[in-house]
This record gives structure tokens, C-alpha cells and sequence, in this order.
């Protein structure tokens, strides 16, 4: 490419590939995603590395997996050190905004976050529209909505609309286009907060979506040999009494939320064409997990289960005009660690650690490359691992009950229900394994729906066993990396020590330079003995 594009990242949260009308939802209102495939190249099977926002932000934006840094729980942020995306476009160059949905740097730590951007929009600046209509809703412990995450209706402000944080973050953003930096590329990070639960939207998004439309959503009863943490969620939430006009009520509303999202996002690309930079961008439409919704009578997300409504995810690229493109759907498997690779190619830049991402502009050229066989998700944690928060929350006398999240942090206090799992899928097969409990096996051609547990199928046994050979290649190839930057063996003193009696006085000052300069001792040790040769 002739010039860098700008950079365009636009990452709601808690968004799953199922939401958008152009991947099979029929009830899914979404023109202006489903338009953009015309432009652009949307995955159709690209899966996050964790199905919670850290771990996932942690992995996407370094292009390492979870495991590799341990960066596994909602309460084990980036630390200095560990560089991201954002430092990489930075150091080449870019002006980099941001909106301050952190969920990636740690927030104690004074600086750090500060130092990925040259500047972050802090919300809270602008008016927010009114709450729930019935703020009642959730009535008391033991009634149906009290677990469930579902609020409803949200009021109408004076001019009749519902203006969120999610709206200020786009109308910020679009603000910095109209006045970016003409001397630099811009890199734009919109960190959004919807789809998340609770589920809750405004009118019109929240009578939109027509009811008779909605999917088939996938029953617990309809399932066999599912992992513990569901029944444990299921149980601990006592939503039994929940109809299917219930759960049709909750996946409208958050399919009207992926609705405004959808809006949002077309009100940003009007933006960049109004400025004319739309065909010098490079634009990234992404989640970092997805979410239940109803399915397997379960609302929000789970920490350690790998369902495709959790771990399969939007990823649609559009590349600068320049560069040549084949739009439309793309079956070829992508991993959002992929991100990372393809957004430094882009900008003409270089990683400054190891990585694991792979560049997708292949892709973009030609939809039917493959440049993966397997994708990957983990989560999970090893039993009376009280660092993590999913687990220490709870404290010695349990979770708090009022908060809608009280059943999943009780579920995870069972050390088999929340045990450390990792999920490698292929084009047909997906394979769950577990450190306790179950391990999982779908026919995804036979089962896209993941009802059926055939792990102790004899038939499929030699699928188990392959998957089971590449994950453990893959954690092999992966476990750690090493920095780029070299250590010395030796402090200063260490080394004077070692050459101090090859060295003639008056050439003291000299060689003390050289190893306050970093000298390699081989080449030090060779110059000292020819001083003393002389």
C-alpha cells in the first residue's frame, strides 16, 4: 500500500455471530452490517480466546493467547511490559483515540493506561437517557425476572429518544474524525458497551424485532451430556417457571440492542465518507464474546463453557480501497488473536513480541483461503484458585444475592463445574477438554447446535484422539514466549572482575566505558587480552 490507511476498530461487547440477518438470523435487523459484506469481508466462524471481555481483550489486542501470560480472569488486566496494538501503531506513527472501556490495561498502575493512546474520550459528559419503564420488573429473590438480567422497556427523554453511553463514545469519535490530526493516520478504538446485559432497549429497537422470527432457540431439555456449569447456573438462577414468551421477550430485546448497535455503527461509516477518508481505512467490526440469550435456558455468559453463542463472533474487515478485496462471507476458521497480525500488517508495522496471530488479508483477497485448520477458546481455572474473581467474589460467606450475577458466581465455587477448560474446533468437529469433569465432542455438521455430547461415541474415537494430538501441539508451540530484548548475564562489577587482571591501569577508564556501553564480553574479553599482550 502507497500510504498507511487509518485504522478503524469498532468492538462492541458481548455481540454473537447469530445476531447478524447476513449470517442466517432472520429476525435480525442489521442493514447496515449486512450491507457492509459488499464492502468488506465478514467471518462467518471467527472465535474469541475467552467467552469473558478481559481475558479476550488481553488475548486480541497482543495477538497472545490467555495462557500464555495467565491472563485468564476479570481481575488480571495487561501490566508494563506486555505490549499491545496500540503502543505497536503508536511507535509507527499513528494518533491513537480511544474511548475509556478499559477491560485491557491495568487501572492501578499510574501511567499505563495512558500511555496506549494519545488521547482517551472519558464518558459521562453528556446526558444519559432515562431507565428501565418498569423499574419494578425484577421484583424480589424467587421471582422469575430476578436472575434472569432482563429489564425491559428503557423511557424516552424530551426528544424522545434513549441517548446512552454507547451513543456519546460514536458522537466523541465521530468529533476527533472531523478534527483528526491531517500530519498523523488515525487509529479510532470504540470499546461499546451494548449488546452486554442487561437486556434493555428503547423504543423503537425494543418493538422491532419481530417475534415470530426469532430462531429456534436451544433447549436444556433438548441436551445431553453438557458441561456441569450450565446445570450449576441453571440451578442456582430458579428461572423453571420462565415460558417461551419469556425467553422470546429476552432475545428480542437483546437482538434490538444488536439493532442500535448496528445503527451506530452505520452512523460512524456516514462519518468517514462525509470526511472522505472512508476508502483510506482499514475498519475492524468485532465482539469480544457472545452471549447466551436464552440459549440452554441461560441468559448473559458463561466464564468456562464453549457454545458457539459464546465463542463464535462477528469479524468483519474492510481493507483500503487500494488493496484488492473479495466481499462477502467467508467460511474459512479465524481466531481474533488473528486481528492483531492483519491490523500491524495494515499499518506497515512490526510486532515487538512473539505472537500468535495470523494475517487474514489473504482472506480478504480471496475468501476461500484457509489460513487456519483450528480455532481455540479457554477458560476456566484450576481448583481453589482464590485469585480469581469469579471465584474469590463469593468471599467466606457467598455472593451477594441481589446481584443478577449471584448464581454464576455460585456455580463457580465448585471446583469441577468451573475447572479449567480448552475448546479446539475444526470445520466439523469440536472437542472440549477438561482438567475435571466431562470432556465434550460435537459433530458440528450433524449438530450445529451442540445438543448432543458424543464423547464416549466409539465411533468418533479417532477424532478425540487427533484432537487431542493438535491441542497438545498447539499448547507445546504456544506456553510461553520469549522477549526480544536480551538480558546480561553479568553486572558491571561481575565483569570488571573477570577482565580486571588483563587490564594495564591507565586503561582502566577505557575498558570500564566499554562495559557501561553493554560491550558483548566475548568481544570485551578479546580486547583486554590484547592489551595485556602488549
Amino acid at each position: 500500500m502507497t500510504k498507511r490507511p487509518h485504522i478503524i476498530l469498532f468492538n462492541p461487547d458481548e455481540m454473537r455471530a447469530s445476531a447478524l440477518g447476513h449470517l442466517g438470523n432472520p429476525a435480525a435487523i442489521t442493514p447496515y452490517l449486512d450491507a457492509f459484506t459488499g464492502e468488506a469481508v465478514s467471518f462467518r466462524y471467527a472465535y474469541c480466546q475467552n467467552p469473558v471481555c478481559v481475558p479476550s481483550r488481553c488475548s486480541f489486542f497482543t495477538g497472545l493467547y490467555p495462557h500464555v501470560h495467565g491472563h485468564r480472569t476479570m481481575s488480571y488486566l495487561l501490566r508494563p511490559g506486555e505490549t499491545t496494538l496500540f503502543q505497536e501503531l503508536r511507535a509507527a506513527g499513528y494518533y491513537v483515540w480511544m474511548n475509556d472501556r478499559n477491560d485491557l490495561t491495568a487501572g492501578q498502575i499510574p501511567g499505563w493506561t495512558e500511555s496506549h493512546a494519545d488521547e482517551i474520550y472519558y464518558g459521562g459528559q453528556k446526558k444519559q437517557g432515562p431507565g428501565p419503564e418498569n423499574p419494578g420488573l425484577r421484583g424480589t429473590r424467587g421471582d422469575k425476572q430476578f436472575y434472569s438480567h432482563f429489564e425491559g422497556r428503557l423511557g424516552l427523554d424530551e426528544t424522545g429518544a434513549n441517548y446512552n453511553g454507547d451513543d456519546e463514545v460514536v458522537d466523541a469519535a465521530i468529533k476527533r474524525i472531523r478534527t483528526r490530526p491531517k500530519e498523523q493516520p488515525l487509529c479510532l478504538f470504540l470499546g461499546l458497551t451494548w449488546p452486554h446485559a442487561p437486556y434493555r432497549a428503547e423504543e423503537p429497537y425494543y418493538s422491532a424485532v419481530d417475534r415470530s422470527k426469532l430462531p429456534p432457540r436451544i433447549r436444556a431439555a433438548d441436551c445431553t451430556g453438557k458441561a456441569k456449569i450450565l446445570a450449576e447456573i441453571r440451578k442456582y438462577a430458579g428461572m423453571e417457571s420462565y415460558t417461551e414468551t419469556d425467553w422470546d421477550e429476552l432475545r428480542a430485546v437483546y437482538q434490538g440492542m444488536c439493532m442500535k448497535i448496528d445503527e451506530q455503527f452505520g452512523r460512524l461509516m456516514t462519518a468517514l465518507k462525509e470526511e472522505g477518508i472512508y476508502d483510506d481505512c482499514a475498519i475492524f467490526f468485532f465482539s469480544d464474546h457472545g452471549d447466551f440469550a436464552g440459549d440452554y435456558d441461560l441468559p448473559e455468559k458463561c466464564q468456562n463453557s464453549f457454545e458457539d453463542c459464546l465463542t463464535r463472533v462477528p469479524l468483519l474487515i474492510k481493507p483500503p480501497k487500494e488493496m484488492a478485496l473479495d466481499p462477502g462471507i467467508s467460511d474459512s476458521l479465524a481466531e481474533l488473536v488473528d486481528l492483531y497480525a492483519t491490523a500491524l500488517e495494515f499499518a506497515g508495522a512490526s510486532s515487538s513480541h512473539t505472537h500468535f496471530g495470523r494475517s487474514l488479508t489473504p482472506v480478504l483477497t480471496d475468501r476461500k483461503t484457509r489460513v487456519r485448520e483450528y480455532a481455540f477458546c479457554e477458560g476456566g481455572r484450576q481448583p481453589g484458585e482464590t485469585h480469581c474473581d469469579e471465584y474469590h467474589q463469593c468471599g467466606p460467606h457467598g455472593a451477594p444475592p441481589a446481584t443478577p450475577y449471584w448464581p454464576k458466581m455460585m456455580a463457580q465455587t465448585d471446583d469441577e463445574a468451573h475447572a479449567k477448560g480448552i475448546m479446539i474446533r475444526d470445520e466439523r468437529y469440536k472437542y472440549v477438554s477438561r482438567t475435571l469433569g466431562q470432556d465434550e465432542l460435537y459433530d458440528m455438521a450433524l449438530d450445529p447446535n451442540e445438543t448432543t455430547n458424543r464423547i464416549a461415541d466409539p465411533s468418533l474415537s479417532p477424532v478425540v484422539a487427533r484432537m487431542q494430538y493438535v491441542m497438545l501441539k498447539w499448547l507445546q508451540a504456544t506456553d510461553d514466549i520469549v522477549p526480544f530484548e536480551q538480558d546480561q548475564r553479568f553486572t558491571p562489577e561481575m565483569l570488571w572482575a573477570r577482565v580486571r587482571g588483563l587490564v594495564p591501569s591507565d586503561k582502566e577508564p577505557q575498558v570500564r566505558e566499554m562495559i557501561g556501553q553493554g560491550t558483548p564480553f566475548p568481544v570485551l574479553m578479546n580486547f583486554c587480552r590484547s592489551l595485556s599482550e602488549k
